[in-house]
């Protein structure tokens, strides 16, 4: 057996064969790309080494890179995994020169059958049903002729490739004539080889294959088959095992003929012989040979109880038993989904970036291959796979009811996926019912529960109730809404929950495209909003349906308002809140504020209609007076007593330069009871570092900032003063120039007004 692997592929595949090399106690080597440097394969393999920035061709498929790590390891053998150099011929080759063991089909297999007019000559020699089809086409005159004697429609292919690519419909011969010189440029741009043929094209087809495993000497051992024909755009989506609602006639035919096809090649190694089945006439027609593994393996794996990756290992350091003495029987059915970071809302578009969290069940019966944790980033240089969830179970049913939940309970958030696109795709009926075609997909209508941000406003963030609590002793501010009481009035008019998160609005609002229907407020000051033009009014639920933008323009009166959907925004917790903390870059959405091109998902709810009259609503005009408990920094030692009455008389200006962090206050400088902070600095406002709190008036120097909800928790300047709790909300709403006059009162006084405030939310009733 080798004692030195290296996997050369990255993702779920390289997680796959690490751990199983870990379990054969063999060490492994991985490879990464700069891009990858968060991939969980990394922590899987025993050793690692990089390949440099850039895409595929700097890293993954540079051979040259791939032979100074095997040199510099003393890697004995290679496991190309699927996709990049697995069905490489070349790669294979030149492998076996310096005496390194491919664990892969042998090089004449992998170029044979990666020549799809090839494929399909072994595959008449050998027996197999081929769907009626041209050999290759020297020009678009010698295509339209094979295409009249096929019959319409037609499927134009190029010869190499997979995938997808290269592959076109004709309905007609005008179709055909247009696509042809199109359809030749792409294949030769992308496999470097631009010959054409045609199939005929059955209209509505099933995908079923079947898995093989040969020995190189004629004998092939057959592991079930799969059924593939969920797909999207020749793309598959969905992948389970058995194939169901197939006659035990076809399924016998099936795995006799991709018998025969491979061991008349006497083919080594995992490969899969593909069919298109038509379910009308319960005839089947060879599509291809897959020389690697495949993408969907796992469910052959759960279903027959085997490790394929296992079996290549020791099939390529010839210590395989006999085929026949690995032949098990299935059990049970197991269902494959494909998880990718793609925008199924927006044409499937690849959606790279940050992912601020990322989360699979564990429970019994779930197999999660994936290389995604929270944190890392999503390259856009490389398939945007992010995981393949595997279900097995006693049934079909219990496999697909177990994808669903699982899939409902995975989680990542940062960039779209298609997680939500697949458990909507598990719920067509030709699905669950096994009546599905190639084209089933085409009839799902997706209908996210999210919206699009199409301009982000000039500083919007998730906010959530209470905040971050419990965390000020090391460092980490509350954050929360600062308008608290508009923010909590508007979760209160929905019925939402309330810690439910929402969107605070800084000056200038967003625009916001709904892909769902849903129910909103709009709380705080007056603000411009309308809903494709339609006014919206302020503290009144409104009905918004998909596809609708809403427009939030200028708030007046105030500085921030609240958008509030019922439900709540979906975004992870972290630390215990919802809560938007951008300087820490936490909470919210990607712990920053929205920009173009966000999406953000709402959970689903009911709400009625509701809203608050004028009499209702809180008196922003009255947020020039707070009330604040005086201390702890009042004493002689500090403050004259000329300088405390001129604090509370003084009606200081709001300073431009506020924010969040803190309200900044200008107006007249104490006088000072001392002239130097002593030990603590130059300045009389020095102190050593102090416990600060939310709404704590905190002398900078001679300038007073109130401190805000991602404010620091310690710092070194006195504090004469706080504003107490039923006040804070003031402060959310103070503008440029405002006038601010603080009035003392007594903690059992503000302690009562707490009660009244709540009392207020809870009641919509203002006392």
């Amino acid at each position: 057996m080798f004692e030195r692997v290296l996997i050369a592929n990255r993702g779920a595949i390289a997680v796959r064969v690490a751990r199983t090399l870990r379990r054969m106690r063999i060490h492994s080597i991985g490879v990464y790309a700069e891009s990858d440097r968060d991939s969980l394969h990394l922590s899987a393999v025993d050793e690692v080494r990089p390949l440099g920035d850039g895409g595929a061709s700097d890293t993954y498929i540079n051979e040259d890179k791939l032979f100074e790590v095997i040199e510099r390891t003393g890697a004995e053998a290679v496991h190309p995994g699927y996709g990049f150099l697995s069905e490489n011929a070349g790669f294979a080759e030149r492998l076996a020169e310096r005496g390194v063991v491919f664990i892969g089909p042998r090089s004449e297999h992998i170029r044979r059958f990666g020549l799809k007019h090839e494929a399909r000559a072994i595959a008449e020699r050998a027996g197999v049903n081929l769907m009626p089809g041209s050999g290759l086409l020297r020009n678009v005159k010698e295509a339209l002729r094979e295409a009249e004697r096929i019959g319409y429609p037609v499927m134009l292919k190029s010869t190499a490739g997979g995938g997808g690519i290269g592959m076109r419909r004709a309905d007609d011969a005008t179709e055909l004539e247009g696509m042809f010189d199109r359809i030749r440029r792409l294949a030769g741009a992308n496999f470097g080889d631009d010959d054409l043929y045609l199939e005929k094209l059955i209209t509505a087809p099933r995908h079923v294959e079947v898995q093989a495993f040969g020995d190189g000497r004629g004998d092939v051992l057959i592991v079930g088959d799969r059924d593939c024909t969920l797909q999207r755009r020749h793309q598959k989506v969905i992948e389970e095992c058995p194939a169901p609602n197939l006659p035990s006639a076809v399924r016998e035919a099936l795995n006799s003929q991709a018998r025969a096809l491979l061991a008349s090649v006497g083919y080594r190694m995992a490969g899969t012989v593909e069919f298109l089945y038509d379910a009308e006439t319960r005839r089947f027609y060879f599509l291809e040979v897959n020389t690697r593994l495949q993408v969907e393996h796992g469910v052959t794996e759960c279903v027959y109880g085997v490790d394929l990756v296992e079996w290549m290992l020791r099939l390529a350091a010839e210590s395989l038993p006999p085929l026949p003495e690995l032949a098990s029987s299935p059990s049970g059915h197991a269902v494959q989904a494909r998880v990718y970071a793609e925008d199924p809302n927006h044409a499937f578009r690849p959606t790279p970036g940050d992912v601020s969290h990322a989360a699979f069940p564990s429970r019994e019966g779930l197999r999660v291959d994936t290389w995604l944790r929270s944190g890392a980033s999503v390259s856009p240089y490389f398939d945007p796979m992010l995981a393949k969830l595997i279900c097995h179970g006693p049934t079909r049913e219990d496999a697909l009811d177990a994808l669903s939940a699982a899939l409902r309970d995975s989680s990542v958030y940062g960039i779209e996926t298609n997680l939500d696109y697949l458990a909507q795709a598990l719920t067509l009926a030709a699905f669950r019912e096994a009546r599905m075609t190639t084209a089933s997909l085409d009839a799902l209508d997706y209908a996210p529960q999210s919206f699009d941000v199409l301009e982000g406003g000039a500083s919007t963030t998730v906010q959530s109730w209470p905040g971050r609590q419990g965390y000020w002793n090391v460092g980490v501010p509350p954050s929360g809404p600062m308008d608290d009481l508009s923010f909590r009035l508007g979760n209160r008019l929905l019925g939402n929950a309330s810690d439910a998160a929402g969107l605070e609005i800084v000056v200038q609002g967003p625009q916001l495209q709904f892909n769902t229907a849903a129910t909103c407020v709009i709380a705080g000051p007056a603000c411009e909003a309308d809903v494709d033009g339609a006014a919206v009014a302020p503290w009144s639920t409104f009905d918004i349906d998909r596809g609708q933008t809403l427009r939030i323009g200028r708030v007046k009166g105030g500085v921030r308002a609240y958008l509030l959907v019922a439900g709540g925004i979906d975004v992870p917790a972290v630390m215990g809140s919802t809560a938007t903390f951008s300087l820490g870059g936490i909470g919210g959405f990607n712990g920053r504020t929205l920009r173009a091109g966000d999406t953000l998902r709402i959970h689903a709810a009911n709400a009625e209609s509701a809203s608050l009259s004028v009499d209702q609503r809180p008196d922003y005009d009255a947020r020039e007076a707070i009330r604040v408990i005086m201390g702890p920094h009042t004493s002689p030692d500090f403050f004259t007593e000329d300088d405390i009455e001129a604090f509370l008389a003084a009606r200081w200006k709001v300073h431009y330069n506020s924010s969040r962090t803190g309200v900044r206050l200008t107006g007249p400088q104490p006088v000072w009871a001392r002239s130097d902070g002593g030990e603590a600095g130059l300045h009389p406002s020095n102190i050593h570092d102090t416990a600060y709190a939310f709404g704590s008036v905190d002398f900078t120097g001679d300038m007073p900032v109130i401190l805000g909800p991602d404010g620091p928790s310690l710092g070194g300047f006195v504090c004469p003063a706080a504003v107490i709790n039923a006040d804070r909300w003031k402060l959310g709403q103070l503008a440029p120039g405002d006038s601010v006059q603080f009035v003392p009162i007594t903690e059992e006084r503000a302690a009562r007004l707490e009660q009244d405030h709540n009392a207020y939310i809870d009641n919509l009733d203002r006392f």
